[in-house]
C-alpha cells in the first residue's frame, strides 16, 4: 500500500514513494495551448505540488513522468526554469519585503552559475530573465504570487504598497516577452484588471474554466480508485460498510466547486483523514489564519449575507481582495463555493455556499466567535447538548438551547429582521457539526432550515407572528415531500422581536 502524501510537495519525492492522482492530461492541455497562464485555488490544494510537476517537465525529466498521461506526449526537453515563492519572502516591512525579492532572484541565478549585477530587484528580475535565455527561452512559475498583500489584508495602506511592489516586480514578465518559453502563476485569489496584473494583461486566467475545473482536488472517481485500499481498511476500522464511508466521506469533505458544475475533494482534508481514520476538520483547522477571524468581526459576517445574492465572474476581478465583498473573499479562499449556475444573456452568475460539513461546521464556530461574542468554551459546550439532544430526537432539548444561546448574545448585537434570526440559527446548528442546510431547495419554495440526519427536522422560522403560521407553511408547500420513506419531524418557530427570543414552537411528526 503506498504511503500518502501528506505536506509532500516535491513531485520527484511523490512520485516515487507515494499515492499520486495523475493530473497531467490538465497540464498538457494547459502546456500546448497557451504561454502565460494564471489559476486562483484555495490553500492546500496542490497548487505548489502543480509548479513542482510543472518544473520536472520542463527540466526533462521524462523518467519521472512514465505512467502518466503525458508520458508520450511532451518533448521532455530541457528549459531554464526560474522559481518563485513568496511564502519565503519577509513582508515585515517595505525593504526586508524588496530584499527578499532580490535575494530569490539571486538563489536562482545561483542554480544556473550566474551572478547578478543589479541591485534592484525588478532590474535583477530582467537581467536574470535575458542571461538565461541565451540558452533556451525561460520558463516562470510562481508560487503564492500574491502572499504579501493577504497579509496584510486588514492593513489597506500596507497591502496597497506592496500591491505597487509587485506590480513593477511582475511587469518584467510581459516586457521580457520574446525570452520567455511558459508562464504560470497560482495564488489564493484573483487579480483586478487595476492591481498587480494591470501591466500584465496578457495573462490567461483558468479559474474559473470548466476545462480546468477538477485540476486541483480530487474527484469521485480519483478517490475510488486511488485510495482503494486505505478505504477498504479505514472502513473496517471504523466498522462501518464501504458505502456509507464513502457517503460520509462526500458529505464532509467533497463539494469545492470552481464552475458551479462538478466538484472535488479538498485533497489535504482526505490524506489526513486515511492518516487518522477519524472524522475531523483537518483542513480548516490546520491553518485558518488569525486575520480570518479580524475580517469577520470588522465586517460582521453573517450567514445570510454571504449566500443571498449570486454572484457574476466579473465581481472577482472589479475590486481589490481587501475591498471586495465578503462573499467574493471568501469563495476564492475556500471558505464558500459554487453551489449552481444560472445563465442571463452572455453572463453567468453562481449561487454560493459553504462547500462541506467540515468548512461549514468549523466557519460557523468562528462566525459565532468573532460576530456575535459567544466564548469559545461555551460553544464548545453548546455543541455537545445539541448533539445529545439531536441523537436522543429531543427536539424540546434543541430549542431550548438555542434560546439558552440567543439569550447569550448582547443585546445591541440583535435585528428585528427575519433573516437575522433564520442566519443565527443557522449558525448555531452548524456549528455542531450536524448536516444542516438553510434555504433548502425544493419543488415548491424553499424551507428556512433542514436537519438532516438519521432523522429530518424541517425548521420554518417566523417574526411576531405564530409558530402555527410557521408550521402551516411547512404543510402547505410540502416542504417535507422530497424527504419521504424518513423519519420527518416539522418545527415551527415564532421570534418575540421585542423579547429578542424565541417564544413559542410547535412540534409536529409527519
Amino acid at each position: 500500500m503506498k504511503k500518502l502524501p501528506i505536506g509532500v510537495q516535491d513531485f520527484k519525492e511523490l512520485i516515487t514513494d507515494y499515492i499520486y492522482i495523475d493530473k497531467t492530461k490538465y497540464l498538457h492541455e494547459l502546456i500546448t495551448s497557451g504561454k502565460f497562464n494564471f489559476l486562483s485555488r484555495p490553500r492546500r490544494f496542490g497548487k505548489s505540488l502543480t509548479i513542482s510537476t510543472l518544473y520536472y517537465l520542463f527540466k526533462g525529466e521524462k523518467d519521472l513522468f512514465k505512467g502518466t498521461y503525458i508520458y508520450d506526449k511532451w518533448e521532455f526537453k530541457e528549459y531554464p526554469v526560474i522559481r518563485i515563492n513568496l511564502l519565503d519572502v519577509s513582508t515585515e516591512n517595505e525593504q526586508s519585503f524588496k530584499y527578499g525579492l532580490l535575494e530569490i532572484i539571486k538563489e536562482e541565478a545561483k542554480r544556473y552559475g550566474i551572478t547578478i549585477e543589479n541591485t534592484n530587484y525588478k532590474y535583477a528580475f530582467n537581467e536574470l530573465i535575458i542571461k538565461l535565455s541565451q540558452k533556451e527561452r525561460v520558463v516562470i512559475l510562481v508560487d503564492e504570487y500574491e502572499k504579501p498583500i493577504l497579509d496584510n489584508i486588514n492593513n489597506k495602506e500596507k497591502a496597497e504598497k506592496y500591491r505597487e511592489i509587485l506590480r513593477d516586480f511582475y511587469v518584467s514578465i510581459k516586457s521580457k516577452d520574446e525570452y520567455i518559453k511558459f508562464v504560470f502563476m497560482t495564488g489564493i485569489t484573483k487579480f483586478t484588471k487595476t492591481g498587480v496584473f494591470s501591466a500584465l494583461n496578457n495573462l490567461n486566467d483558468i479559474s474559473l474554466n470548466k476545462k480546468y475545473a477538477q485540476m486541483l482536488g480530487y474527484t469521485q472517481e480519483e478517490l475510488e480508485s486511488n485510495f482503494k485500499e486505505h478505504i477498504k481498511e479505514t472502513a473496517i476500522e471504523m466498522k462501518m460498510e464501504e458505502k456509507e464511508l464513502l457517503k460520509n466521506l462526500k458529505m464532509y469533505y467533497n463539494g469545492f466547486s470552481f464552475d458551479g458544475e462538478n466538484s472535488v475533494y479538498n485533497p489535504f482534508s482526505i490524506l489526513r483523514f486515511f492518516n487518522e481514520r477519524k472524522f475531523q476538520n483537518y483542513w480548516f483547522e490546520s491553518g485558518s489564519p488569525s486575520f480570518l477571524y479580524e475580517y469577520i468581526k470588522g465586517k460582521k459576517i453573517r450567514y445570510e449575507d454571504l449566500v443571498k445574492y449570486p454572484v457574476s465572474e466579473l465581481d472577482f476581478s472589479t475590486r481589490e481582495i481587501e475591498e471586495a465583498n465578503a462573499s467574493i473573499f471568501f469563495t476564492q479562499a475556500g471558505y464558500l463555493t459554487f453551489k449552481g449556475k444560472e445563465q442571463y444573456g452572455m453572463e453567468y452568475e453562481y449561487l454560493l455556499d459553504y462547500p462541506n460539513i467540515e468548512v461549514k461546521n468549523s466557519f460557523s464556530k468562528m462566525i459565532l466567535e468573532a460576530n456575535y461574542e459567544l466564548e469559545r468554551g461555551k460553544i464548545k459546550e453548546i455543541n455537545k447538548t445539541m448533539w445529545r439532544s439531536i441523537k436522543e430526537k429531543d427536539i424540546e432539548g434543541i430549542i431550548k438551547e438555542i434560546k439558552r444561546i440567543i439569550s447569550a448574545i448582547p443585546y445591541n448585537l440583535h435585528k428585528k429582521e427575519e433573516s437575522y434570526y433564520h442566519s443565527l440559527i443557522y449558525t448555531i446548528l452548524a456549528s455542531t457539526g450536524l448536516n444542516v442546510t438553510a434555504e433548502e431547495l425544493t419543488n415548491l419554495g424553499r424551507s428556512d432550515i433542514v436537519i438532516e440526519e438519521d432523522t429530518i427536522y424541517i425548521m420554518e422560522i417566523k417574526i411576531d407572528k405564530s409558530a402555527e403560521k410557521a408550521l402551516n407553511q411547512i404543510k402547505e408547500m410540502k416542504y417535507y415531500e422530497k424527504y419521504k420513506g424518513k423519519e420527518i419531524y416539522i418545527i415551527g418557530i415564532n421570534i418575540n422581536s421585542e423579547k429578542r427570543n424565541i417564544d413559542e414552537y410547535k412540534i409536529e411528526k409527519v
